[in-house]
Formats: structure tokens, C-alpha cells, sequence
């Protein structure tokens, strides 16, 4: 059996479940060498090379590349930031290893600004209405306030706003959902614009998916669609977060979708892609440079966001049910003839445990907290040994979580996550939150609902309901 060396580029669940799939390969003996944000206690057990860069900087990434620059054939990379910092322009030209991942000018989500300028060009008649706001162009605070009201009247406040980098200030806030008076709205107009540029644009009311998908830089395999849920708590309330879970369904569309909702997606995705790749073969977009953010309204799917990397949690729901070989799918991203991607027809759900300080829930719900587990290890035994109990079906990856002293514990984001596989999302659910039930310790705390049959007809009665208005 032929051998090969994967760097994989890590931090939380998304790395692990593309480990995992490597490790399942039935055509190479996989060698995984990673570079990690910490001591993630799977990706420990799967590498043959482990090593922590904290704030997965790209040039002690590089030089963990070239240590064992004759030992790895590809990389591939989860995160956006060291995306963002040209980490595959960088590896390339020092160690001529090949990073599947797009380059620098593609990652596109470094600049929500340079995203709606680009949307404007190729797809207007799917991009909100939306105005910048840069700093340079305002001499006090006085005369950006006078703007942003202005341009509050001019949308009825209905409004998201959204700094144009990435983790900049206090984040997207909403109206509605974040605040409720124009006050309100400008101090975090405000947290944000100390950073930089900030885009107000149009509210848009639908029902949200997420479109991911492979490409080779010559062709674009789009991936079944997923519903990512961000706020924190039930019932969709309480802050954004990075996703408490997600789940797709036994085909490519979602319960709430039609047809033609997802064959318009595609056109739309498609439409960018050709401005990007002009003709012939573009390399630089190699990877996964379109992981869009929709949201479907009575009109039809209009573009929340792109960014230039896997979903996290939503390329979790694919990685377990790939059919073919993941490390034969990179090699033919990096050759240029992907074509398509062989998927089991199963339903899956994605559940994270997070820990009591995440999404405020320790502050919202205090008597829901055990007080005397946080900062206790965790324990996966019995999660395994369901794992066990449920073959292919359950699936464990540790995310915000590290190995210290032979014990595992929770660090402060999205700890760790189960993957239940199904014939329905009902099974897919319920052999997710059962895994999740049997950990113990690290006060960790979870969204009950996700996928659950009353979101599910929620999200398809309020699409249907948007429709019929229309």
C-alpha cells in the first residue's frame, strides 16, 4: 500500500473529522502531521508528528513543513486565519509542498467589504442592500452618526451590522435580535468601527442553508446542503456563536428547500466562480474557496456571506459519509480533475458540548450550571463505548479541548462534538445527543433542539408562509 505524509492544518472539531476521514483511507497508509492550536487528544492519537503553535502562525507553521519537507505529499487547512495570513503562499514557495486551501487574494473572507463589492459586480440581484462606513472617510463621530441615521431611515432600521474583518469588535449584531433602539445600535456600530471599515446592510428575513463545496481551481463539486445553527441557546436565542450544531438530510437538500432553491445556489456560486477562475484553470482557488452562507426568502436564496475553508460545524456532517477515499479526493483537487464526490445517502447531526463561560449560558441560566465540575476533566469512555455500540454511525471530535497531565479538558470555546449518522435526521439526532448525554464532567452544556422536528417545521412553515406573501 502506497504511503502518504498529510499535513493537516488544526483547530477544533473540523480538523478532527478530516483526520478522521484520512485515517479510514482503504488505498494509502496515511502519515498525519499536525499543527495544532492545542493538544487536541485526538489528533494526538491519529498523527505520527504533533506540534502546538498557538496562534498557528504561518511561518512556524512553514517550518514545521520543512522539517519534514521529504515526509508530507499535501496539506490540507481548517481554519480561515492562517488562510487569511497566506499560509498556502508562504508553504508553497519555501517548500514547494502543495496546501489545499485557497491563496491569499482568494480567501475572501478576510474583507466582508471587498465581499459585498465583488457580490455587487457579478451577482447584484442576490446582495442585500448594504453601505461602508470607513473611518478615513469621516473627519468626528458626530458626522459618521449623522450617516448611519440617515441611512437607518432610508431601511427602517431593519439592519445587520458587520465589521469588515474577521473577530473585530463586538462581532455582527442585528436588529431585533441584538438591540432595539438606534442607541443601542450605534455603540456597537461604534465597538466595531474603532477597528475599521463597517458594513450596514438590509435585514433579510428567510430561512438560512449552507452551501459548501470542493474545487480542483477547473471544476466546482458542490457538497449536500446543511443547516448550521449560531445562536447559543434554544429556540434560536441568545448570542451568535461559531455554531452549536447543524444537520443535512438524506439527499442534497434541505426538508425546507425545493429543487430549484439549490439549482439556483449552484447558478449563483457559479456565477463568482467564473469571475474568479476567467479562463481555464485557476489553482489558486484549490480547496474549498466557497462556503456560502444563504438565506432564502420569498424572492428566492440571497448571499449572507463567503468565506474560504470548510464549515465548522457543517463539513463535519459531510466527512463520516464520504463514499470514496479522502486522500484520492485531494489528490484530485490538486491535479485538476475532481469532477464529483461520492456521498452516502444518510442524514447527519452535528451537536456540540461547549463549556458554562460559552455563549453567556452561566450568566443566563446559573442554577443550570454545576458549579463543582467546571474545570474537572472530561470523560469520553462511555462515549466511546458507544461509538463502539454504533459503528460508522457515531462519531467523537474533540474540538476546543486538550490533553494536559494524561487527562482531557475543555478550554474555552466549542469542546467537543458527536456526529450521529442516520436513515432519517430523527435517528441522526438521537444518536447524536446520546452521545453527548454519556460525557461527563467540565460543567459542559449543550442546544437540546437541534434538528429537532418542531425547528425543522418552523424553518418550513415560516419559508412557506414568506412565499405565499410574496
Amino acid at each position: 500500500m502506497e504511503r502518504v505524509g498529510v499535513l493537516v492544518v488544526s483547530y477544533g472539531s473540523r480538523a478532527s473529522s478530516m483526520i478522521d476521514a484520512f485515517t479510514r483511507s482503504q488505498n494509502y497508509d496515511v502519515d498525519i502531521y499536525v499543527a495544532d492550536k492545542q493538544r487536541n487528544p485526538f489528533n494526538l492519537e491519529k498523527s505520527v508528528k504533533h506540534i502546538v503553535i498557538p496562534d498557528l502562525d504561518p511561518e512556524n507553521i512553514c517550518k514545521f513543513v520543512k522539517k519534514n519537507q521529504g515526509e508530507i505529499d499535501f496539506g490540507i487547512v481548517g481554519p480561515e486565519k492562517p488562510i487569511i495570513n497566506g499560509l498556502r503562499d508562504l508553504v508553497e514557495k519555501k517548500t514547494n509542498v502543495p496546501i489545499l486551501c485557497p491563496t491569499k487574494k482568494y480567501a475572501i473572507e478576510g474583507s466582508k467589504v471587498a465581499q459585498r463589492h465583488l457580490f455587487e459586480k457579478v451577482v447584484p440581484e442576490v446582495n442585500p442592500r448594504f453601505k461602508v462606513f470607513d473611518p478615513k472617510d469621516y473627519k468626528n463621530v458626530d458626522d459618521v452618526k449623522r450617516e448611519v441615521y440617515s441611512w437607518l431611515d432610508e431601511l427602517n432600521n431593519q439592519v445587520a451590522i458587520k465589521p469588515d474583518a474577521p473577530a473585530a469588535g463586538k462581532g455582527v449584531g442585528v436588529w431585533g435580535d441584538h438591540f432595539a433602539d438606534r442607541e443601542n445600535l450605534f455603540q456597537h456600530f461604534l465597538s466595531n468601527y474603532e477597528y475599521g471599515p463597517v458594513i450596514i446592510e438590509e435585514k433579510i428575513e428567510g430561512e438560512e442553508s449552507s452551501f459548501q463545496s470542493f474545487c480542483d481551481g477547473k471544476h466546482l463539486v458542490p457538497l449536500p446542503e446543511t443547516r448550521d445553527y449560531k445562536r447559543a441557546f434554544d429556540g434560536d436565542e441568545g448570542d451568535n456563536t461559531g455554531g452549536m450544531g447543524s444537520y443535512k438530510d438524506t439527499g442534497n437538500l434541505l426538508p425546507f428547500m425545493a429543487s430549484k432553491d439549490r439549482e439556483k445556489e449552484i447558478k449563483i456560486v457559479k456565477q463568482i466562480f467564473k469571475e474568479w477562475k476567467e479562463n481555464g484553470r485557476n489553482t489558486g482557488l484549490i480547496g474549498m474557496p466557497f462556503y456560502v452562507a444563504f438565506i432564502h426568502t420569498a424572492e428566492g436564496p440571497m448571499i449572507l456571506e463567503n468565506n474560504s475553508r470548510p464549515g465548522d460545524p457543517e463539513i463535519q456532517n459531510i466527512m463520516p459519509i464520504l463514499k470514496e477515499d479522502f486522500v484520492d479526493v485531494c489528490f484530485k483537487m490538486l491535479d485538476g480533475n475532481l469532477t464529483r464526490v461520492e456521498l452516502e445517502e444518510k442524514a447527519t447531526v452535528v451537536t456540540y458540548k461547549v463549556p458554562p463561560s460559552y455563549g453567556g449560558f452561566k450568566d443566563k441560566f446559573p442554577k443550570q450550571v454545576n458549579n463543582d465540575e467546571i474545570g474537572t476533566p472530561i470523560d469520553l469512555s462511555e462515549t466511546k463505548k458507544l461509538s463502539q455500540k454504533y459503528g460508522n454511525r457515531l462519531r467523537v471530535y474533540p474540538g476546543s479541548m486538550e490533553l494536559r497531565n494524561g487527562k482531557i479538558y475543555s478550554r474555552t470555546s466549542r469542546t467537543v462534538c458527536t456526529v450521529g449518522i442516520g436513515d432519517s435526521i430523527k435517528e441522526a439526532r438521537a444518536i447524536s445527543l446520546e452521545g453527548l448525554q454519556a460525557m461527563k464532567g467540565g460543567a459542559l452544556w449543550n442546544r437540546n433542539d437541534i434538528a429537532s422536528e418542531k425547528h425543522i417545521q418552523q424553518s418550513t412553515k415560516h419559508l412557506e408562509s414568506l412565499r405565499n406573501r410574496g
